[in-house]
């Protein structure tokens, strides 16, 4: 038996999107849908899913994805890899860094019968962040510190928390 249909029109879109051959990638909906979980953000219909793809080229202009597993599903195809890129442009307001990524991205396509319909980016917005260097890992010195210097309210009832759970335990 041969490869399933959907996976082949999502190697194709990938290629083309990896290729910023963007109008040909949108073509490859049946109808253009692009939601980012890490954001909220959705871009529905072919102009909608242009501006957001034009603006990761603007601000990744070597940006890449490398898929490493496609799954046949049903009702989509889920796609792991990884996003590769060096911030050379202004993304979501951060001016460039000149700094690279490289974060691990789940992908699900969502597909009606075997048309294309919508792809669902799941990513933790915290690595690419980190890589440009204007967040802090939570669980390192630095943002252990950030997160004590500008939340001491929340820190101080954990830790108040903490306390009356040990005293109830003995």
């Amino acid at each position: 038996m041969g490869e399933d249909p959907r996976v082949a029109l999502v190697k194709e879109h990938v290629r083309l999107e990896n290729g910023h051959e963007f109008p040909a990638c949108i073509d490859t909906f049946h109808h253009a849908r692009y939601e980012v979980v890490a954001t909220g953000e959705v871009f529905d219909g072919p102009e909608a899913v242009d501006g957001f793809l034009e603006q990761n080229r603007k601000a990744f202009p070597d940006f890449s994805f490398a898929a490493s597993r496609i799954s046949a599903a049903e009702g989509g195809v889920l796609v792991e890899g990884r996003f590769t890129g060096t911030q050379r442009g202004t993304w979501r307001g951060l001016p460039p860094t000149g700094r690279g990524v490289d974060f691990p991205m789940a992908v699900l396509f969502d597909f009606e019968g075997e048309r294309m319909v919508c792809e669902r980016l799941y990513f933790d917005l915290n690595k690419p962040l980190q890589q440009l260097g204007v967040a802090d890992d939570p669980n390192g010195l630095r943002g252990k510190l950030t997160i004590a210097l500008t939340h001491p309210l929340v820190i101080t009832k954990a830790f108040i928390r903490g306390m009356f759970s040990r005293f109830r335990r003995h």
